[in-house]
């Protein structure tokens, strides 16, 4: 699978970028949020752009969801992703993959050239990322400014849960290695709040001084989204797209996301069942995740195969159409122990692409992402999330939908990559900024 291309990577680079994140293929925001970031250091100065990521086979054997590895866009030329081997034997099972990213961290540290080092979740990658960084900078004259960007499940997964459950080592130990960062950032002010208020638990627990730090610390760097991948979608492309998967345009209702309890496919599925909608549109699930088998179940038992499509191998290349020419986007995400949706980069990315409204829950940092453009129903609400996708769908007018269109386009395009990269890398490095 040749999804990297290093052959513009100069022998001696001036200045260089490496990211460390769950890269493609595996289905996540912020394996997107990575490839626009590095497209954009391309054009501001940066010479040598890494990913680092993991291997295949430990990607496939973590139960991830994968896109289709043949379908996965190439990178530009330019951008190098690398998938260090594990270290070490069998005995050591995890611990070996780590390992091997934090070693060939340090050797990308240690040689000379004058590095950011990004990192997108805290756990492990902002771990491997410091512990690389402090190698190398007890080894020889490491020129390296670390970036660690904290998404949500680094804290619902883990600060919140460690906070909840008494591990006070753990929760420490997570919020220790973000604010042993250079810069510290949070992909919304949801998530900042998130942060501090599970490091003011801890610290009345046990005495601690985190929460005063992240309130100092943390500033917000919003997820980066390719706006030209939407805003340059044609209508033969559009159709082209939907003609390959059996749609009319405005023929059907979408949800595009994880298949997971949290996204509220369910509470999708029941308000589709004997609504209005349900006789003019066909309802497309599109995703992969771990509750494919129960929705493909659930589907069936409401009598819906003919009406339902559910389809897990949506690729980067036609998402951009298959949001573009629904009738309506649906994303009933709802807060949940392990999980809450901290920002909603799907959402943004179906502002851009136009089409029908957005419908979804004011959960987390949603309301970030969308502002005042989308309808918002409650979470766990199957009935009022009925009433509203009928009216959308069948009562309002094509003015309606024109000028919800413009209103949704013109406030995500704030989440631009440019636009992200620039304000990022203003406070990150600020000598870096290069008009491209």
């Amino acid at each position: 699978m040749n999804i990297a291309d290093n052959t513009l990577t100069p022998s001696t680079p001036n200045r260089r970028l490496v990211i460390v994140v769950r890269a493609d293929p595996v289905i996540c925001g912020h394996s997107g949020e990575a490839r626009c970031l590095a497209e954009v250091a391309l054009t501001r100065g940066f010479d040598d752009v890494r990913i680092v990521t993991w291997p295949l086979d430990a990607l496939e054997a973590a139960g991830l969801p994968l896109k289709p590895l043949d379908r996965v866009l190439p990178y530009s030329p330019g951008i190098t992703v690398e998938r260090p081997d594990p270290v070490g034997d069998y005995r050591v099972p995890d611990g070996r993959y780590l390992s091997g990213l934090i070693g060939r961290l340090v050797e990308l540290f240690s040689d000379g050239v004058p590095t950011v080092a990004m990192s997108l979740y805290l756990s492990p990658h902002a771990i491997g990322v410091q512990e690389a960084a402090q190698v190398a900078r007890g080894i020889g004259p490491a020129r390296v400014t670390t970036v660690a960007e904290a998404v949500g499940s680094d804290i619902t997964n883990v600060v919140r849960e460690c906070v909840a459950t008494g591990r006070f080592g753990a929760a420490a130990h997570i919020l220790s290695v973000y604010l042993a960062a250079d810069h510290c950032v949070a992909v919304s002010e949801y998530t900042r709040d998130l942060i501090v208020a599970s490091a003011a638990a801890l610290d009345a627990m046990h005495g601690t001084t985190f929460a005063q730090r992240c309130r100092e610390r943390i500033a917000i760097s919003y997820p980066a989204v390719d706006s030209w991948s939407y805003l340059s979608l044609t209508d033969d492309r559009i159709a082209e797209t939907l003609t390959r998967r059996g749609l009319s345009r405005d023929g059907y209702v979408l949800f595009l996301s994880r298949i997971a309890s949290a996204k509220g496919v369910d509470d999708l599925i029941d308000a589709y069942v004997g609504s209005r909608s349900a006789e003019r549109v066909q309802l497309v699930l599109a995703g992969r995740g771990p509750q494919e088998d129960e929705v493909v179940a659930r589907v069936a038992a409401a009598g819906l195969g003919e009406r339902v499509q559910v389809l897990t191998d949506v690729d980067d290349a036609e998402k951009p159409a298959l949001m573009a020419g629904s009738a309506a986007f649906v994303l009933p995400t709802r807060e949940q122990p392990e999980f809450v949706e901290t920002f909603g980069i799907a959402l943004v990315e179906k502002a851009l692409a136009g089409g029908g409204p957005i419908i979804t829950c004011a959960t987390g940092g949603v309301p970030e992402a969308v502002g005042d453009t989308a309808l918002l129903v409650p979470q766990r609400d199957p009935d009022t999330l009925r009433t509203v996708l009928d009216e959308v769908v069948c009562d309002w007018t094509r003015e309606q939908r024109a000028g919800a269109e413009r209103r949704a386009r013109a406030y995500a395009l704030q989440f631009d990559r440019i636009a992200v990269f620039d304000r990022l890398f203003t406070f990150a490095e600020p000598h870096a900024v290069h008009v491209g």
